[in-house]
């Protein structure tokens, strides 16, 4: 069932606006890309090669990776989240179908589990966080992934799955994928425990 995502504290205290990405975005979504030195500019997931030609796109030919996610945000659909702060995109969440990221789904850690023996039409997947180097840890990603769960709800989506990592003394490099207990606070339950890369799954039950 769906929890009480409806609180503002995090958006108020920290003048966030939240919405949905899109084309107008893109500007703004570019120069978070830039500010944070994030030159994969949320493409690993849709890229086809392997890691070396992966790690030779980032370093030599960064451009295809923004001008793929400027493409990215003028398709129909719901591509992820987007917080404002007076106008300038201090966070950004990858919220998109499952069936669009077949890449992360399998990776040795989680191909063929049985958690994902169910129809895969309706699911959402959390790919990863950005958030602005001067508000991390202040509860911009929060903020996101609860707009998140709200768009979720109004696509019509039946469930959002995420992959987080679970350490104590993970950082920034290693909270790409956000922390698992972000997850767990939001309403999201486990249903593949193996740490530290449990797979959560917030069920969304739509009135009939």
């Amino acid at each position: 069932m769906t929890e009480n995502v409806s609180s503002l504290s995090d958006e108020s205290e920290l003048g966030l606006l939240l919405e949905a990405a899109g084309p107008a975005h893109g500007d703004a979504l570019l120069a978070l890309f830039e500010r944070t030195c994030t030159a994969c500019h949320c493409q690993y997931w849709h890229f086809k090669g392997d890691k070396n030609a992966w790690l030779e796109r980032l370093f030599h030919e960064p451009e295809k990776n923004r001008s793929a996610f400027v493409e990215d945000l003028a398709k129909p659909g719901l591509k992820g989240v987007v917080a404002l702060r007076a106008g300038t995109a201090v966070g950004w969440l990858k919220l998109c179908p499952a069936k669009s990221i077949s890449k992360l789904y399998d990776q040795r850690l989680y191909k063929g589990l049985p958690c994902f023996d169910a129809p895969r039409e309706g699911v959402l997947t959390v790919g990863c966080f950005l958030v602005d180097d001067e508000l991390r840890r202040k509860g911009v990603a929060r903020a996101l992934l609860r707009r998140g769960i709200e768009l979720a709800v109004q696509s019509g989506a039946h469930s959002v799955e995420a992959f987080p990592r679970r350490s104590e003394h993970a950082g920034p490099a290693e909270l790409w994928t956000g922390p698992a207990q972000l997850f767990i606070d939001l309403g999201f339950k486990i249903i593949n425990d193996f740490a530290p890369y449990p797979v959560l799954r917030y069920e969304i039950v739509h009135a009939s």
